[in-house]
Protein backbone atom coordinates (compact mmCIF):
# COMPACT_ATOMS: atom_id res chain seq x y z
CA UNK A 1 0.00 0.00 0.00
CA UNK A 2 1.23 3.51 -0.77
CA UNK A 3 2.39 5.71 2.33
CA UNK A 4 0.20 8.06 2.91
CA UNK A 5 1.71 11.84 4.55
CA UNK A 6 0.75 15.01 4.56
CA UNK A 7 2.46 17.68 6.97
CA UNK A 8 -0.38 19.76 8.31
CA UNK A 9 -0.35 23.57 8.11
CA UNK A 10 -0.81 26.30 10.39
CA UNK A 11 -1.25 23.17 12.97
CA UNK A 12 0.05 25.21 16.09
CA UNK A 13 -2.32 28.26 15.42
CA UNK A 14 -5.19 25.44 14.69
CA UNK A 15 -4.84 24.38 17.75
CA UNK A 16 -5.11 27.51 19.52
CA UNK A 17 -8.01 28.48 17.70
CA UNK A 18 -10.33 25.54 17.92
CA UNK A 19 -9.17 24.98 21.76
CA UNK A 20 -9.93 21.42 22.02
CA UNK A 21 -11.20 20.22 25.75
CA UNK A 22 -12.17 17.34 27.49
CA UNK A 23 -15.41 15.64 26.41
CA UNK A 24 -16.04 18.59 23.46
CA UNK A 25 -17.29 16.55 20.40
CA UNK A 26 -15.36 17.72 17.13
CA UNK A 27 -15.48 17.27 13.55
CA UNK A 28 -12.80 16.93 10.98
CA UNK A 29 -13.65 17.87 7.50
CA UNK A 30 -10.82 16.93 5.67
CA UNK A 31 -9.00 14.08 7.49
CA UNK A 32 -6.00 13.96 5.49
CA UNK A 33 -3.12 12.05 7.16
CA UNK A 34 -5.07 12.84 10.28
CA UNK A 35 -2.16 15.31 11.68
CA UNK A 36 -5.13 17.80 12.80
CA UNK A 37 -7.13 14.76 14.30
CA UNK A 38 -4.07 13.41 16.32
CA UNK A 39 -3.90 17.06 18.30
CA UNK A 40 -7.77 17.51 18.66
CA UNK A 41 -8.24 14.09 20.27
CA UNK A 42 -4.71 14.63 22.03
CA UNK A 43 -5.81 17.85 23.46
CA UNK A 44 -9.38 16.45 23.91
CA UNK A 45 -8.12 13.77 26.20
CA UNK A 46 -9.38 11.98 28.32
CA UNK A 47 -12.87 11.63 26.50
CA UNK A 48 -13.51 14.03 23.77
CA UNK A 49 -15.02 12.37 20.32
CA UNK A 50 -14.15 13.26 16.70
CA UNK A 51 -16.13 12.84 13.53
CA UNK A 52 -13.93 12.77 10.70
CA UNK A 53 -14.68 12.59 6.87
CA UNK A 54 -12.58 12.15 3.79
CA UNK A 55 -12.80 10.90 0.50
CA UNK A 56 -9.12 9.57 0.03
CA UNK A 57 -9.22 6.00 0.86
CA UNK A 58 -5.71 6.25 1.45
CA UNK A 59 -5.90 9.23 3.72
CA UNK A 60 -9.04 7.07 5.53
CA UNK A 61 -6.66 4.16 6.11
CA UNK A 62 -3.31 6.81 7.39
CA UNK A 63 -5.81 8.54 9.24
CA UNK A 64 -7.45 5.04 11.49
CA UNK A 65 -4.06 3.57 11.47
CA UNK A 66 -2.42 6.99 12.92
CA UNK A 67 -5.16 7.68 15.47
CA UNK A 68 -5.72 3.83 16.51
CA UNK A 69 -4.08 5.01 19.81
CA UNK A 70 -7.72 6.93 20.59
CA UNK A 71 -10.12 4.02 19.47
CA UNK A 72 -13.32 4.27 20.36
CA UNK A 73 -13.07 8.16 20.37
CA UNK A 74 -13.62 8.67 16.91
CA UNK A 75 -15.24 7.49 13.57
CA UNK A 76 -14.29 8.47 10.14
CA UNK A 77 -16.58 8.45 7.30
CA UNK A 78 -16.19 8.00 3.88
CA UNK A 79 -17.94 11.15 2.61
CA UNK A 80 -17.28 14.87 1.08
CA UNK A 81 -17.83 17.30 4.08
CA UNK A 82 -20.68 19.25 2.71
CA UNK A 83 -22.85 16.30 3.19
CA UNK A 84 -22.20 17.00 7.14
CA UNK A 85 -25.59 16.43 8.10
CA UNK A 86 -25.67 13.12 6.77
CA UNK A 87 -22.60 11.97 8.22
CA UNK A 88 -23.45 13.19 12.10
CA UNK A 89 -26.86 11.69 11.36
CA UNK A 90 -25.33 8.45 11.46
CA UNK A 91 -22.98 9.49 14.16
CA UNK A 92 -26.07 10.27 16.44
CA UNK A 93 -24.17 14.01 17.22
CA UNK A 94 -26.14 17.09 17.75
CA UNK A 95 -24.28 20.18 18.70
CA UNK A 96 -20.19 20.36 17.90
CA UNK A 97 -18.18 21.92 20.18
CA UNK A 98 -15.54 22.63 17.26
CA UNK A 99 -15.36 22.51 13.59
CA UNK A 100 -11.96 22.16 11.67
CA UNK A 101 -12.13 22.48 7.75
CA UNK A 102 -8.44 22.48 5.71
CA UNK A 103 -8.81 22.93 2.32
CA UNK A 104 -5.07 21.78 0.77
CA UNK A 105 -4.43 19.32 -1.64
CA UNK A 106 -2.14 16.84 0.34
CA UNK A 107 1.45 16.27 0.14
CA UNK A 108 0.59 12.77 -1.23
CA UNK A 109 -1.87 14.03 -3.81
CA UNK A 110 0.53 15.91 -5.08
CA UNK A 111 3.39 14.09 -4.78
CA UNK A 112 2.33 11.37 -5.82
CA UNK A 113 2.52 11.36 -9.39
CA UNK A 114 0.05 8.38 -10.28
CA UNK A 115 -2.76 11.09 -9.07
CA UNK A 116 -2.27 13.12 -12.34
CA UNK A 117 -2.51 16.47 -9.49
CA UNK A 118 1.11 18.01 -10.24
CA UNK A 119 2.07 20.04 -13.01
CA UNK A 120 5.52 19.02 -11.92
CA UNK A 121 5.13 14.82 -12.43
CA UNK A 122 4.20 13.58 -15.91
CA UNK A 123 1.55 10.76 -14.93
CA UNK A 124 -2.15 10.19 -16.45
CA UNK A 125 -4.40 13.46 -16.22
CA UNK A 126 -6.84 12.56 -13.28
CA UNK A 127 -6.97 14.58 -10.21
CA UNK A 128 -10.19 12.67 -8.67
CA UNK A 129 -9.82 12.66 -4.74
CA UNK A 130 -12.49 10.22 -5.00
CA UNK A 131 -11.59 7.30 -7.47
CA UNK A 132 -15.46 6.52 -7.87
CA UNK A 133 -15.66 10.41 -9.16
CA UNK A 134 -16.63 9.83 -12.99
CA UNK A 135 -15.08 12.63 -14.35
CA UNK A 136 -11.40 13.33 -14.39
CA UNK A 137 -9.11 15.73 -15.72
CA UNK A 138 -8.64 13.91 -19.05
CA UNK A 139 -12.51 14.81 -19.49
CA UNK A 140 -12.15 18.13 -18.83
CA UNK A 141 -9.69 19.25 -20.92
CA UNK A 142 -10.67 16.90 -24.26
CA UNK A 143 -14.05 16.82 -23.60
CA UNK A 144 -14.93 21.00 -22.62
CA UNK A 145 -15.06 23.58 -25.37
CA UNK A 146 -12.69 26.03 -25.79
CA UNK A 147 -14.99 28.52 -24.20
CA UNK A 148 -16.17 26.46 -21.84
CA UNK A 149 -12.17 26.01 -21.12
CA UNK A 150 -11.55 29.44 -21.31
CA UNK A 151 -14.13 30.58 -18.55
CA UNK A 152 -12.94 27.63 -16.03
CA UNK A 153 -9.78 28.95 -16.26
CA UNK A 154 -10.00 32.41 -15.72
CA UNK A 155 -12.77 31.62 -12.83
CA UNK A 156 -11.29 28.79 -11.11
CA UNK A 157 -7.17 29.48 -11.51
CA UNK A 158 -7.78 33.25 -11.69
CA UNK A 159 -5.55 33.40 -15.10
CA UNK A 160 -4.81 36.08 -17.11
CA UNK A 161 -3.88 34.27 -20.24
CA UNK A 162 -6.88 31.38 -20.08
CA UNK A 163 -7.95 32.64 -23.81
CA UNK A 164 -4.71 31.75 -25.29
CA UNK A 165 -4.15 28.28 -22.95
CA UNK A 166 -8.12 27.53 -24.07
CA UNK A 167 -7.29 28.02 -27.63
CA UNK A 168 -3.98 26.31 -27.71
CA UNK A 169 -5.23 23.26 -26.08
CA UNK A 170 -8.73 23.06 -28.75
CA UNK A 171 -5.44 23.34 -31.21
CA UNK A 172 -4.06 20.53 -29.96
CA UNK A 173 -6.50 18.14 -29.64
CA UNK A 174 -7.29 18.17 -33.20
CA UNK A 175 -4.62 15.87 -33.47
CA UNK A 176 -5.86 13.58 -30.49
CA UNK A 177 -7.06 13.41 -26.87
CA UNK A 178 -4.57 14.97 -24.56
CA UNK A 179 -3.51 12.17 -21.61
CA UNK A 180 -0.56 13.10 -19.56
CA UNK A 181 0.11 16.14 -17.52
CA UNK A 182 3.16 16.68 -18.95
CA UNK A 183 2.02 17.20 -22.05
CA UNK A 184 -0.70 19.52 -20.85
CA UNK A 185 1.90 21.64 -18.51
CA UNK A 186 3.91 22.32 -21.80
CA UNK A 187 0.88 23.24 -23.58
CA UNK A 188 0.53 25.71 -20.84
CA UNK A 189 4.23 26.88 -21.07
CA UNK A 190 4.02 27.72 -24.32
CA UNK A 191 1.16 29.60 -24.69
CA UNK A 192 2.01 32.16 -21.54
CA UNK A 193 4.58 34.68 -23.62
CA UNK A 194 8.23 34.17 -22.59
CA UNK A 195 8.47 37.33 -20.45
CA UNK A 196 5.72 36.00 -18.09
CA UNK A 197 8.21 32.54 -17.92
CA UNK A 198 10.77 33.96 -15.70
CA UNK A 199 9.35 32.83 -12.29
CA UNK A 200 9.27 29.10 -12.71
CA UNK A 201 7.16 26.98 -14.06
CA UNK A 202 3.26 27.99 -15.16
CA UNK A 203 0.64 25.34 -15.17
CA UNK A 204 -0.33 26.15 -11.40
CA UNK A 205 -3.18 28.16 -12.00
CA UNK A 206 -4.52 25.77 -15.02
CA UNK A 207 -4.12 22.69 -13.21
CA UNK A 208 -5.54 24.51 -9.93
CA UNK A 209 -8.85 25.33 -12.49
CA UNK A 210 -9.13 21.58 -13.24
CA UNK A 211 -8.75 20.02 -9.94
CA UNK A 212 -11.37 22.52 -8.91
CA UNK A 213 -13.76 21.27 -11.55
CA UNK A 214 -13.16 17.59 -11.06
CA UNK A 215 -13.57 17.65 -7.55
CA UNK A 216 -16.76 20.18 -7.56
CA UNK A 217 -14.82 22.06 -4.31
CA UNK A 218 -16.18 25.17 -4.76
CA UNK A 219 -19.66 23.78 -5.41
CA UNK A 220 -22.10 24.38 -1.67
CA UNK A 221 -19.12 25.54 0.15
CA UNK A 222 -20.48 28.27 1.45
CA UNK A 223 -23.54 26.60 2.51
CA UNK A 224 -21.00 23.75 3.87
CA UNK A 225 -19.29 26.38 6.16
CA UNK A 226 -22.62 28.40 7.40
CA UNK A 227 -24.14 24.78 8.01
CA UNK A 228 -21.47 23.51 9.97
CA UNK A 229 -21.01 27.24 11.97
CA UNK A 230 -24.51 27.13 13.03
CA UNK A 231 -24.45 23.26 14.09
CA UNK A 232 -21.88 24.67 16.77
CA UNK A 233 -22.87 25.03 20.51
CA UNK A 234 -22.61 28.12 22.18
CA UNK A 235 -19.15 29.17 22.65
CA UNK A 236 -17.87 26.32 20.47
CA UNK A 237 -15.23 27.32 17.44
CA UNK A 238 -14.80 26.81 13.50
CA UNK A 239 -11.14 26.90 12.02
CA UNK A 240 -11.01 26.99 8.03
CA UNK A 241 -7.72 26.98 6.21
CA UNK A 242 -8.28 28.19 2.76
CA UNK A 243 -5.39 27.79 0.08
CA UNK A 244 -5.89 30.00 -2.72
CA UNK A 245 -8.60 33.07 -3.25
CA UNK A 246 -11.26 32.19 -4.17
CA UNK A 247 -12.09 29.70 -1.26
CA UNK A 248 -11.15 32.18 1.33
CA UNK A 249 -13.05 34.75 -0.29
CA UNK A 250 -16.14 32.09 0.00
CA UNK A 251 -15.37 32.01 3.84
CA UNK A 252 -15.07 35.43 4.43
CA UNK A 253 -18.44 35.96 2.99
CA UNK A 254 -19.68 33.45 5.23
CA UNK A 255 -18.32 34.54 8.42
CA UNK A 256 -19.41 38.17 7.46
CA UNK A 257 -23.20 37.57 6.79
CA UNK A 258 -23.17 35.27 10.43
CA UNK A 259 -21.41 38.13 12.23
CA UNK A 260 -24.38 40.60 11.39
CA UNK A 261 -27.00 41.30 13.33
CA UNK A 262 -30.24 43.21 12.18
CA UNK A 263 -29.92 44.80 8.98
CA UNK A 264 -33.07 46.67 9.57
CA UNK A 265 -33.06 50.71 8.79
CA UNK A 266 -31.93 52.14 11.84
CA UNK A 267 -34.51 55.09 12.13
CA UNK A 268 -37.23 51.64 12.48
CA UNK A 269 -38.36 51.77 16.18
CA UNK A 270 -37.89 47.87 16.56
CA UNK A 271 -36.41 44.94 14.53
CA UNK A 272 -38.40 43.82 11.94
CA UNK A 273 -35.97 41.44 10.02
CA UNK A 274 -35.02 38.92 12.83
CA UNK A 275 -31.85 38.32 11.77
CA UNK A 276 -29.26 37.88 14.71
CA UNK A 277 -25.86 37.62 15.38
CA UNK A 278 -24.81 34.18 15.33
CA UNK A 279 -20.98 34.32 15.42
CA UNK A 280 -17.80 36.41 16.72
CA UNK A 281 -15.06 36.42 14.39
CA UNK A 282 -11.77 36.13 15.76
CA UNK A 283 -9.29 36.61 13.14
CA UNK A 284 -9.90 40.24 11.41
CA UNK A 285 -7.24 38.95 9.25
CA UNK A 286 -6.93 35.34 8.05
CA UNK A 287 -3.32 33.95 10.05
CA UNK A 288 -0.72 33.35 7.76
CA UNK A 289 2.67 31.04 8.33
CA UNK A 290 5.45 31.92 10.08
CA UNK A 291 9.04 32.71 8.77
CA UNK A 292 9.84 29.34 10.43
CA UNK A 293 7.28 27.39 8.65
CA UNK A 294 7.38 28.85 5.14
CA UNK A 295 10.92 27.78 5.61
CA UNK A 296 10.49 23.90 6.24
CA UNK A 297 7.12 23.67 4.41
CA UNK A 298 6.83 26.02 1.18
CA UNK A 299 3.91 24.74 0.62
CA UNK A 300 2.46 27.36 3.28
CA UNK A 301 3.10 30.07 2.20
CA UNK A 302 -0.69 30.01 0.13
CA UNK A 303 -2.34 28.75 3.72
CA UNK A 304 -5.29 31.52 4.97
CA UNK A 305 -6.40 30.58 8.47
CA UNK A 306 -10.20 32.01 9.53
CA UNK A 307 -11.52 31.21 13.11
CA UNK A 308 -14.86 32.39 14.38
CA UNK A 309 -16.75 31.72 17.67
CA UNK A 310 -20.24 31.07 18.17
CA UNK A 311 -22.19 33.16 20.15
CA UNK A 312 -25.77 31.87 19.39
CA UNK A 313 -27.59 28.55 20.55
CA UNK A 314 -27.28 25.19 18.91
CA UNK A 315 -30.70 24.12 18.55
Amino acid sequence: MIRFSHRPVLLEECMQGLAPERGGVYFDGTVGGGGHSYEILKRSAPDGQLIATDLDDCAIAAASDRLSEFAGRFRIFKSNFKQFEDVLEEAGVGGLDGVMLDFGVSSFQLDEASRGFSYLKDAPLDMRMDARNGLTAADVVNGYSAERLEKLLREYGEERFAKRIAGAIAERRRKGRIERTGELAQIVENSIPAKFRQNGPCARKTFQAIRIEVNGELEGLAEAVKGLALRLNKGGRICVLTFHSLEDRIVKNVFRELAEGCTCDKSLPVCVCGKKKEIEILTKKPVTAGEEELRENPRSKSAKLRIAERIGEYS
